[in-house]
């Protein structure tokens, strides 16, 4: 496809163009014309994309082999030798006892990608765990909410519950927008919930301090 494109039926576009009015067939035929030519131009620009799509694939995998999270065999002699030579061996991720392979372009694999400071495409996962710590995993920084695939499944059932406690009776979050107040009403009784048990647990705590000082 060069850079120029011709414009199908431009003699008519030309001979129409001295026109002050148009027809609606005229305007409708022209329409049509351009809207299959530009769906044509689609379809070879979409075709010209996968081609560059899968050149730039055999490149990477020649480059960095199958997988970055595929465990790395031991290294060989022969192996030592290329590394050595500087010919595109693939290095371990940086962390001592990791056997996963670096990512490309940085020293860490996926698991341990937060670990490197430079890269900026990877932040933790924000779901809270029953321990009261945070999952951090990584996942993309595009991703919203910013959970890592298991967990995301897990906040959806946990927002199905929620949703049929307050009276919604949805089988999928996704379907369905919930007014605001209903939310906002069910995570203060979360909320609230998860309170009272930790005021309930520092009460025994206590409880259990002064008997046994008394003791």
């Amino acid at each position: 496809m060069g850079d120029s494109i011709t414009i199908d039926g431009t003699d008519q576009d030309l001979a129409l163009s001295r026109s002050d009015f148009l027809s609606r067939q005229e305007v409708l035929r022209r329409r049509s014309r351009r809207v299959k030519q530009l769906a044509r131009l689609y379809k070879a620009h979409y075709w010209d994309l996968l081609e560059e799509l899968k050149r730039k694939h055999k490149e990477y995998y020649w480059v960095y082999g199958k997988s970055p999270f595929k465990e790395d065999e031991k290294i060989s002699g022969e192996q030592n030798d290329r590394k050595n030579l500087g010919l595109g061996f693939k290095l371990k991720c940086q962390i001592s006892d990791c056997k996963e392979k670096a990512m490309a372009l940085t020293r860490f694999c996926h698991r341990h990608i937060l670990s490197d400071p430079n890269q900026i495409l990877y932040r933790g996962c924000t779901f809270l765990l029953k321990s009261g710590q945070i999952c951090k995993k990584p996942v993309l920084r595009s991703t919203n909410p910013r959970h890592c695939p298991v967990h995301a499944q897990a906040a959806e059932k946990y927002l199905t519950r929620a949703l049929k406690r307050a009276g919604l009776n949805v089988s999928s979050p996704s379907k369905v927008t919930p007014k605001l107040h209903v939310v906002v009403a069910e995570y203060v009784r979360q909320i609230q919930t998860k309170r009272r048990e930790a005021q309930r647990k520092s009460v025994s705590k206590i409880k259990i301090e002064e008997k046994t000082s008394e003791s």
